[in-house]
Order: C-alpha cells, then sequence, then structure tokens
C-alpha cells in the first residue's frame, strides 16, 4: 500500500503524474538530483520532461548537478533532447559524453568530496528544484533514500522545491541503511566522528522540510545498472599482483594481516581486481569506500569482508537482484552515507584508507591521467579517485599495460592529460608487475616504471626516450619537450604508438 511509502496523509494531496512534475521545471534552472552511478537516481520525472519539451517544441535548457553517473532515463533522455546546458560533477552516459566532447553541453568535472561542499557555500548558484529518489516518506516529510545517497542531502537542503520519486521497486527493507550527516559551513564545521567504518553518526532519512515537498511521482523503475565484464586474464592478474603486494607490506610490517579499510573505484577492472581478495588469506576485511560492487557483496557473503561503507549500491543487474533478494543479510552491514562523508578527506586520511582505483595512462615520472584520452576526450572523469589518492595510507592505481588491442601503451613519456601528480600516486600495478614509487626521485620512478609495469613491445621505446632525456642539461626530472608527447600524435596520425 502507498501510505508505507508516504507516511503524512497530507502528502498525499501532493501525488502527480511525471508529467505534472515536470512542468515546475523551467528554462535556465539548475537542478539537483539524486543518484551516484546508476543507481537511485530520478527516472520518471527527466523521461517526461524530455517527451514534454518534444511535445511543446521548446528549447528549455537546464544545469544539470548530480553525485556521479546515473543511468541512461536521467543523462541519456535529457542529453539527446539538447536539454543540458551544463552537468556536473561525473557521467559515464554514451550521449552526454558525445554532447560534452561535441561542446554542446559544458562540463564541470570535479572532486566529488567537493560537491556537497561547494553546493552548501554557494559556490554553484541556486538551487531551484531537487528531486530525489526515495523509497519512502516520514510523517514529518523527511526522505528515505533507495541505493544511493550522493549528493541529495545537500541539493535537498539548498533548493527551493523538492520533486520526489517514491519508486516502489526498491524495497522497504533499504530504510535503516542510510547514515545521513551534514557538516556545518565554516566556521561552524565540526570533526567528523567517525572513527571506525561502521559509526553511525547521523540519521536514516535525509532531512526536508515538509513545505519544500511540491510533487510527488509513483514509479516502478528500476535502476538501468550497467554490466560488469567477465574477469579476463589481464585483469586476474592484475589482482594477484595486487595481492602479492599487499602481502609484502604484511610481511614488512607495514600493515596488519587484516589491512587497512579498502576503497575501490568504478567499473569492470576495478571489480575484477577486488574480486581477487575472494580467494586469498586475507580476511576480517572492511572496506571504506564509494559504490559497493559485485565483488564485494560477494565478499561480504563469503565472510571475507565483515562491513562495507559507501553512498552507492552499484552492482550489475544479476547483483542487484541477489543484494535485494538476500537485503536482510546485507541490511547490518552496509552502509549508505552523503558523498561528503564517503569520500571526506578528514576520514579517509584517519581511518588509513587503501586506494586502489584504475587510470587511463601513468607516465614514467608517475603522473596519472584518468579522464581526458589523447588529451581532449573526455570519457567520465576524476570521480572520487583524487579524493581518496592525496590522503589514503596507501594510493594504488591499477590500468593494463596496453589498449586498443596493443596499439597504445598505458605507460608513456609524458600524460596527455594531468589528474593526480606524481606527488599523491604511490603505487602502480599492471599485468606486467609493481612499481612502488614510495621513496624514490624522480628518475629512480622511471626506472621503476619502465621495468616493472609498461608492456614488453613498449619498454625498449620507453628506455630509450628516458636515456636520451637524462643527457640534456637539466637531470631532475628529465624531459624531452618536443617528444613528450609524440606517442600521442603517432596514435592520432597511425592509430598506433609504435614505431615502424
Amino acid at each position: 500500500m502507498i501510505s508505507n511509502r508516504i507516511r503524512n496523509k497530507k502528502l498525499l494531496d501532493k501525488v502527480c503524474t511525471a508529467k505534472e512534475a515536470a512542468m515546475l521545471i523551467k528554462d535556465g534552472m539548475t537542478i539537483g538530483t539524486s543518484g551516484f552511478t546508476p543507481s537511485g537516481y530520478p527516472k520518471a520525472v527527466p523521461l517526461a520532461l524530455a517527451e514534454l519539451a518534444k511535445e511543446r517544441n521548446e528549447k528549455i535548457k537546464i544545469n544539470l548537478y548530480t553525485g556521479a553517473s546515473v543511468g541512461d532515463e536521467l543523462d541519456g533522455v535529457l542529453a539527446r533532447a539538447g536539454l543540458i546546458s551544463k552537468r556536473l560533477p561525473y557521467q559515464t552516459n554514451e550521449s552526454l559524453r558525445e554532447s560534452t566532447n561535441n561542446g554542446c553541453c559544458e562540463f564541470l568535472d570535479m572532486h566529488l568530496s567537493h560537491v556537497p561542499h561547494y553546493a552548501k557555500l554557494g559556490f554553484l548558484g541556486k538551487i531551484d528544484i531537487a528531486i530525489v529518489e526515495a523509497v519512502a516518506i516520514t510523517k514529518d516529510g523527511n526522505i528515505i533514500p533507495s541505493t544511493s545517497v550522493g549528493a541529495a542531502p545537500t541539493y535537498v537542503q539548498m533548493a527551493d522545491k523538492v520533486i520526489v520519486e517514491i519508486n516502489t521497486s526498491q524495497p522497504l527493507e533499504l530504510e535503516g541503511m542510510a547514515d545521513i550527516y551534514i557538516p556545518e559551513k565554516p566556521p561552524y564545521t565540526r570533526p567528523i566522528p567517525i572513527v571506525m567504518p561502521n559509526d553511525r553518526i547521523g540519521t536514516e532519512y535525509i532531512p526536508c522540510d515538509i513545505d519544500k515537498i511540491a510533487a510527488i511521482v509513483i514509479t516502478d523503475i528500476e535502476d538501468n545498472v550497467r554490466p560488469l565484464a567477465p574477469i579476463d586474464e589481464i585483469s586476474q592478474k592484475i589482482s594477484e599482483n595486487l595481492i602479492n603486494f599487499l602481502k609484502s607490506e604484511v610481511k614488512n610490517g607495514r600493515l596488519t594481516k587484516e589491512l587497512l579499510p579498502l576503497q575501490s573505484g568504478v567499473g569492470s577492472v576495478a571489480n575484477a581486481v577486488l574480486a581477487g581478495l575472494e580467494k586469498s588469506d586475507f580476511e576480517n576485511l572492511v572496506c571504506y569506500t564509494e559504490v559497493i560492487q559485485d565483488s564485494m557483496l560477494e565478499l561480504l557473503d563469503s565472510g571475507k569482508v565483515l562491513f562495507a561503507s559507501g553512498t552507492s549500491i552499484t552492482p550489475s543487474a544479476e547483483g542487484l537482484k541477489k543484494f535485494k533478494e538476500n537485503i536482510n543479510f546485507y541490511r547490518d552491514k552496509i552502509i549508505l552515507r552523503p558523498q561528503e562523508i564517503s569520500n571526506h578527506p578528514e576520514i579517509i586520511r584517519r581511518l588509513g584508507v587503501i586506494a586502489i582505483n584504475t587510470a587511463i595512462e601513468v607516465d614514467i615520472y608517475g603522473n596519472v591521467n584518468s579522464t581526458n584520452i589523447m588529451g581532449s576526450r573526455m570519457m567520465n572523469g576524476i570521480g572520487g579517485s583524487g579524493d581518496f589518492t592525496r590522503n589514503a595510507y596507501i594510493s594504488i592505481f591499477t590500468t593494463p599495460s596496453t589498449a586498443k588491442n596493443g596499439e597504445i601503451s598505458s605507460i608513456v613519456p609524458m600524460v596527455s592529460h594531468h589528474d593526480h601528480t606524481e606527488h599523491d600516486v604511490m603505487v602502480i600495478i599492471t599485468e606486467q608487475g609493481v612499481a612502488d614509487l614510495r621513496g624514490l626521485s624522480p628518475k629512480e620512478r622511471a626506472k621503476a616504471i619502465i621495468d616493472n609495469c609498461a608492456h614488453p613491445d613498449f619498454r625498449p621505446m620507453l628506455l630509450d626516450y628516458f636515456n636520451r632525456a637524462k643527457e640534456g642539461k637539466y637531470k631532475h626530472t628529465p624531459h624531452i619537450l618536443n617528444e613528450a608527447l609524440s606517442w600521442h600524435n603517432r596514435f592520432i596520425r597511425k592509430g598506433t604508438m609504435k614505431i615502424d
């Protein structure tokens, strides 16, 4: 019954169609939505907005702010309809990516922990409407989020009006999984009282002024989750190299056998790398991360991981089905927090998180590009990798040593776009091996990366570049500037980084 989901009878008067709710959205507005990865994002109202614009032949434009990437029912339909003027802070949608790269949509790539903070401080302008997917609304008008929290608490706090999508495909048993804590603005900010990943410090709901709720839409559209690629031989080898590195850290007394809280980025490679822990000797692990993917659910199932804190549950379709069927098992093993807390530097540093993220390319000195292919083509965005990398106990980047069927080397003389500087990157892992960069000078890092991480097809070329660069006048971080990006230029011209 809908009364289980809308617990204040007066709010029943706010129930309307998605089309009626979409009519509240006007040209030039800034819309903040729930959603962090394709999880817990509004679906019915964006679909209706795109259809409404088509019916009326209106060329309205909105600024769309989310927690991270969202599903096609939000990013995709609005991008294809040409309705998005500016988008932040992260995306994975093909249509939106095309719109960004062809200049039709301005995209602001942001550290995810900064988004709620910037919004509260007014750096991102006025939030006109917040649209939030929920499993229920309490008697007081507070919102029980669904499979993600993201930046929704701050958008609700800052918005003039709130549209709530009650999604009946999301189980009511999600109630109690969220832990909503919103720090005060400076100068009243207090220490965030999390000293263990399973500490609860907030409420089970997103606080909301009941008078802000302008519309409630009932929907049953499921999260359009992404499939995860099968674990291939290269991912398996990267995972083995990671586990061997962690074992060596235990052996050398830098980690205990229970390690420290783990963070893993999104996507198939990250999922595969984490999955390797299932067959390892490590036990009694905990996670303090952003997204909870299939491999993390499996680690919870096996008892290898005791607890996971994140901001989003982001499995494959099969993983989502399993999660819903076994939700009572997961209820006391998972906490979903606002991304401002899940990604907060203070907590990451205090807990000593081991950060494991994915690179597009790495240069010989340890700088990482995680966003732009060939320097200019935006892929997804920096996401939370910077939040964790800068503040981690150990920061690790993984990547296959080549891409495009071996035509691209993921280890290059100079990255074509910088996201993570050499100062923050501690360990690089490919299927070829591990480069531990801690305590190494730039030239020592270059030797470690080339020898241990580069593919044999490209290793001689990298060594040749490095040795010739060292013959230059300045010896600290040797480069040959007219060659540093020649590998990328060669690929653009010839479709390969290899020399004939």
